[in-house]
């Protein structure tokens, strides 16, 4: 199916529902990511903020990487869904009673999941260290928006389904599933096991809820915001299958050269590699779209910021493919190299094509334009510089961390070494939230001028 996604299905679309979820998706925007850069100056002053508890680093670092996952991503996701999926389906999306009282229950269970992170409640697996109660509340919360989309979809007024609603399906789907092992995992698996499935789990939760979620706002915010077919449907549905089957067994590329058995971790190894696939069709369909409109990419903030994200995820996914395999994992794990391939995929990627989606719809749901094109396009751009200097600071420090560590360098020797990166690293997280400040600001702006 190659038809323009931008149908005319306004009269079908709750602005005020939609506007709701990305005004508090992009405070989550506002707050998350500057935690991160609080988190940063620790590592050069380890006593800033001073001995208050919960503002230590193992209390904020895990507040800054869940929410920047389910605060800011996942919440301007889900307004996005509000959007996406009734111009698609042709019809209002079911249940749209709840979509109000369940933004007050998302909103409330990230606060109340910052409170409980802040006193010490920690279930101890990275990216799943919210506390029992939170991830409860998460998982009927998207159970709720799952059964909203599958029902709207069901009764959609075409039977083709366009390639947002395959990875919307997939990601709700396999994502209520591994709320489950969330549940289950920290408290009911021991040792090696308990290591096995908290790399699963961590990856799917990129893989499998930020991928696909990430390739629904792509797949329908680029074609909309160039006025073009995608590419290839026929490469979307090759994209779409290849990284169901290779994507859920890479978790385990955390754990070489440990306990787990030497063929699990080859599988990884493998899958990690074949990784290659989806990524290459995915961004063949991308840049394929653009033929012949590359010129006006200047003037299309939305296009630009998906553009950005695209090659960034080309980068990306490449580092972290050669990084699943045992020869580069010796020096580089446990250092800051996976610290900057989480950055590039996680932000430069996934972030910046919800920012994208913002800057689209928003204006569209309040009626208005941004306040200043120049102003946005100045926020593009620190956002921009940041992510990529971030990354290369990183990924730098990372290389340099490992080969001093093989070459049995003294551990304190390895910390100073660093220091001089850290500050850079605290700068360009500086440098990413203005240009995110930028942004909202225009926006904001441009709805609150708007003609009554």
């Amino acid at each position: 199916m190659t038809s323009d996604p931008v149908v005319r299905n306004d009269a079908l679309i709750d602005p005020d529902t939609v506007r709701a979820w990305l005004a508090a998706g992009l405070v989550w925007l506002l707050v998350f990511p500057t935690i991160g850069a609080l988190v940063s100056t620790k590592f050069n002053h380890p006593g800033f903020l001073g001995d208050i508890s919960w503002l230590t680093f193992g209390r904020l670092r895990p507040i800054h990487v869940n929410g920047v996952i389910w605060g800011a991503f996942s919440t301007i996701f889900i307004g996005l869904v509000h959007y996406v999926v009734p111009r698609l389906a042709g019809v209002p999306l079911a249940g749209a009673r709840w979509s109000r009282p369940l933004l007050w229950v998302w909103n409330a269970n990230l606060v109340v999941f910052v409170v409980l992170i802040g006193l010490g409640w920690n279930r101890g697996w990275e990216v799943g260290e919210l506390p029992l109660v939170n991830v409860i509340v998460l998982f009927l919360a998207l159970l709720v928006l799952t059964a909203q989309c599958l029902v709207t979809i069901h009764r959609r007024v075409t039977p083709p389904l366009y390639v947002s609603l395959w990875y919307l399906i997939a990601a709700l789907v396999w994502t209520d599933a591994n709320l489950l092992l969330l549940m289950l995992g920290p408290t009911h698996l021991a040792g090696i096991n308990n290591a096995a499935w908290h790399g699963l789990f961590l990856h799917y939760i990129v893989g499998l809820w930020i991928t696909p979620a990430g390739y629904v706002l792509i797949y329908f915010f680029l074609p909309a915001s160039v006025r073009a077919p995608i590419y290839s449907h026929r490469l979307s549905l090759i994209g779409f299958w290849s990284l169901a089957f290779f994507y859920p067994f890479v978790g385990i590329h955390h754990y070489l050269y440990s306990p787990i058995a030497d063929w699990a971790e080859t599988i990884a190894i493998v899958s990690s590699m074949m990784l290659i696939v989806p990524v290459w069709t995915v961004l063949q369909n991308f840049f394929g779209t653009m033929t012949g409109r590359w010129r006006e990419l200047g003037t299309n903030l939305p296009a630009k910021f998906l553009i950005v994200g695209s090659v960034l995820y080309l980068i990306g996914c490449f580092q972290g493919s050669v990084e699943a395999l045992r020869a580069l994992q010796q020096p580089t794990h446990f250092t800051d190299f996976v610290v900057g391939h989480a950055h590039i995929t996680v932000f430069g990627t996934f972030v910046m094509w919800a920012i994208a989606g913002v800057v689209y719809v928003w204006p569209r749901v309040t009626r208005s334009s941004p306040s200043s094109f120049r102003v946005a396009n100045a926020g593009f751009w620190l956002i921009t510089t940041g992510i990529v200097a971030m990354v290369l600071v990183l990924t730098a420090q990372g290389l340099q961390q490992g080969f001093m560590l093989i070459a049995q360098a003294d551990w304190m020797d390895s910390v100073n070494a660093m220091r001089p990166f850290w500050w850079v690293r605290t700068v360009t997280g500086i440098v990413m939230d203005l240009g995110i400040s930028l942004v909202i600001l225009t926006l904001v702006r441009g709805s609150l001028a708007r003609p009554a």
